[in-house]
């Protein structure tokens, strides 16, 4: 059976990614490599994975080893080493920002953090690429985060954007992509979120009693576009590699 490597920072693992790639047939190794007192460890090579996905976190992407542990910089040099080798590769909000710091980008603190549904435009570069194929060029999507990819890597294409975050969705070579916006999360996601994030709400201007109305408006249509995007990379983008190495 296809494995999977998924790296998981926090609470959220990988949500209706993982559903849509189990109902693939693809298996998943979970790694909580930030796990307190007990993580699990980062495998030494990809040797025994045809894909990597980097879930987001609490983290900063540009936090040392001592602040955080080992594992980023393990975590890192994974990162490369599925680009170079051209292996399925999807960075979600801080796996997004690892996958820019990994390749030559530079991760930086927003102007103004981003909470809730907010509205994402895909650019030319984003309206044409098949692995968006049925996201609409103007969708709300739901966000989380205070950092932000500030200059994507050499040869990266930014796909989409949105006001306060020029970098929303990013392609690097041909299997790499990166999503600042939380497409894996589904409404117990979210709500964890909002149980969890009081900080960043308020340093993104939220107020949390618009929050169920925000909800019931807008959640539909995104989780709508989300399982279009799981199915797109269960579909597209992992099976390139089981097929380019039979």
């Amino acid at each position: 059976m296809a494995q999977i490597l998924v790296f998981q920072h926090g609470k959220v693992g990988p949500v209706r990614l993982g559903a849509t790639l189990r109902d693939h047939g693809f298996k998943l190794d979970i790694r909580k490599v930030a796990k307190p007192n007990d993580p699990d460890p980062v495998p030494p090579n990809l040797d025994d994975y045809q894909g990597v996905v980097s879930l987001g976190g609490p983290q900063h992407a540009n936090e040392s080893p001592a602040s955080v542990g080992p594992w980023m910089d393990a975590e890192i040099e994974l990162i490369k080493e599925a680009h170079q080798r051209e292996l399925p590769l999807v960075g979600i909000c801080l796996g997004h920002q690892l996958i820019a710091r990994a390749l030559g980008g530079t991760v930086d603190i927003a102007e103004s953090p981003e909470w809730g549904f907010t509205k994402v435009s895909l650019g030319v570069p984003g309206q044409t690429e098949s692995m968006l194929g049925g996201m609409p060029w103007d969708t709300m999507q739901f966000q989380s985060h205070r950092d932000i990819v500030a200059e994507a890597p050499p040869g990266a294409t930014v796909l989409a954007s949105s006001a306060n975050c020029p970098n929303q969705i990013m392609k690097i070579g041909h299997r790499t992509l990166g999503f600042q916006l939380h497409f894996e999360a589904d409404q117990e996601a979210i709500r964890y979120f909002r149980d969890t994030d009081a900080e960043l709400m308020q340093a993104a201007g939220y107020d949390p009693s618009r929050f169920d109305a925000d909800l019931e408006t807008h959640y539909p249509r995104f989780a709508q576009v989300a399982d279009r995007l799981c199915v797109n990379m269960a579909t597209y983008l992992f099976p390139f590699h089981a097929l380019t190495t039979a």
